[in-house]
């Protein structure tokens, strides 16, 4: 059984535009000040950028990165495979681990608890970020990226909705899993501070 004292696993979960990625950096900082520890980051968007720009030519490389570039989802076998490398080569046991932007689907959900559990990672945190659609909406279109417009958004929360949060609650029934729900409507700062607490760190 894992020890509250020991190394933990964080799941970070939040739609486009709830400041999701600040938050990761923050506890990271955070936690790395406390306690000294260091955090492993395995994020999904890091590992598909690093796909784009690698030039390995083994079959899973070379499949995910036809399908990013054409734009279409990542089937879940090849996300779960990717990510499983990342945990196998960067994951150690007396570091903390945080995860962002993955799980996102139900079988995304089933195999991380199935990568967790023989790695003694029993007592997974689920920090999930709400942002309500309308303001979602608005802090996406501020930030003026191209590909951020109306339409594309309102099918990314769609996603969301119909997959992503569905992956959260997979875990809601699950021994140790613990889902703590932060306003992300807030500032920056408060946002950090409500996780602190919830955390009670």
């Amino acid at each position: 059984m894992q020890r509250e004292n020991s190394a933990q696993t964080f799941v970070f979960f939040g739609i486009v535009g709830s400041g999701k990625g600040t938050q990761v950096k923050l506890l990271m900082e955070y936690l790395g000040k406390k306690d000294g520890r260091e955090c492993t980051y395995i994020g999904t968007g890091e590992i598909f950028r690093q796909i784009i720009a690698s030039s390995a030519d083994d079959d899973i490389t070379l499949t995910a990165k036809e399908i990013l570039n054409s734009g279409r989802l990542m089937p879940d076998e090849i996300t779960n495979k990717l990510v499983s490398e990342k945990i196998e080569s960067e994951m150690v046991p007396d570091k903390h681990v945080v995860f962002d932007g993955y799980p996102r689907t139900v079988p995304q959900s089933e195999y991380f608890m199935a990568e967790m559990k023989p790695k003694g990672r029993d007592i997974i945190k689920i920090i999930y970020i709400t942002l309500g659609k309308g303001e979602a909406m608005k802090r996406n279109l501020l930030r003026g990226r191209h590909d951020d417009t109306e339409e594309g958004l309102a099918k990314r929360f769609e996603e969301y909705e119909q997959k992503v949060i569905p992956a959260m609650n997979y875990f809601r029934a699950l021994d140790g899993y613990t889902i703590f729900t932060i306003n992300g409507e807030q500032s920056v700062e408060d946002v950090h501070k409500d996780i602190i607490k919830a955390l009670k760190y």
